[in-house]
């Protein structure tokens, strides 16, 4: 799969906020962030459904709604991360976060409980 542009991004973010929408929804979610056109817009859409990230309805008026999901591109943009900075090291990544983070009591518990609740 690949990375997603940040324009890219930032279409999916409209579209991972609803089931389906119109081109006039999804240039007026992206207006005040962007000032894109429709016709810019709609360029990416065409582009993204090629790509296979955005399914584009074959009626018309046409619906646009998202193919890949907020879940698995989160998890594209962590391996990439993880496999480009730290070599696939998990804990050296975890670690170079605590070490320039502070972090409070409360995430304190909940790391050390997902680490308790790992069957390592």
């Amino acid at each position: 799969m690949q990375k997603l542009s940040e324009a890219e991004w930032k279409v999916m973010e409209v579209l991972w906020s609803g089931e389906s929408f119109g081109l006039g929804e999804v240039v007026s979610s992206l207006q005040d962030s962007t000032h894109w056109s429709a016709n810019t817009v709609s360029t990416y859409l065409t582009r993204m459904a090629k790509k296979n990230l955005v399914f584009i309805s074959p009626t018309k008026p046409h619906r646009y709604s998202s193919i890949l999901s907020k879940d698995d591109a989160l998890k594209q943009e962590r391996d990439i991360l993880l496999n480009k900075m730290y070599k696939g090291s998990v804990s050296d990544l975890v670690a170079a976060f605590l070490k320039d983070s502070t972090i409070s009591e409360k995430e304190k518990e909940y790391l050390s409980k997902l680490l308790d609740d790992m069957e390592v």
